[in-house]
């Protein structure tokens, strides 16, 4: 397991959020996933947290989102931002963070969220019209995972990335 930092920005390049010290469980030329618990966060205005639960995270380079998967004791809540696929430089996971969120529930109740910031932030940051319709379609895309329980939707899936990275954390140094 690698650790690394998440850097999210806004699409004026602006910084957005950084997770300090998180762990890369898995990577492909497509994937990513990260595990995050307790992490320091920092925002962009400087403001600094920790996370409060176990978080298993996927990253796509071919889709236009990214969907965190929080552990707690009543379910597996998730939290897509709409966002630019990531890229991996020297200085961790990066993408654009769009705005628009979906939530989803442990009942299945579905909600979008921060249409307000995204229509406004599509007028204040000039997102083009590519870009607005390459949100729109991948928001489609990303409900219809949610509909099909697609990975990561499906409670089993999450708890299995979670039960390796535990069991990877209790390895001794040299055996990672």
């Amino acid at each position: 397991m690698e650790k690394l930092d998440i850097i999210s920005f806004k699409h004026d390049g602006e910084l957005h959020r950084v997770w300090k010290n998180v762990y890369k469980v898995f990577g492909s030329d497509d994937l990513v996933v990260i595990v995050n618990d307790k992490v320091d966060v920092i925002d962009g205005d400087g403001h600094k947290w920790k996370t409060k639960e176990p978080a298993i995270c996927y990253f796509f380079r071919h889709y236009w989102f990214n969907i965190i998967c929080m552990i707690r004791d009543d379910g597996i809540y998730y939290y897509c931002n709409l966002s630019s696929p990531f890229i991996i430089d020297q200085e961790g996971l990066k993408y654009i963070d769009y705005d628009l969120d979906v939530k989803l529930y442990p009942d299945g109740e579905v909600l979008i969220l921060d249409r307000d910031e995204y229509d406004f932030n599509i007028k204040d940051m000039n997102y083009s019209e590519e870009i607005v319709e390459i949100i729109r379609s991948n928001l489609n895309i990303l409900l219809d995972f949610i509909k099909e329980k697609q990975e990561p939707f499906a409670a089993e899936v999450v708890y299995k990335w979670y039960d390796y990275f535990l069991t990877e954390s209790k390895k001794p140094e040299e055996n990672k």
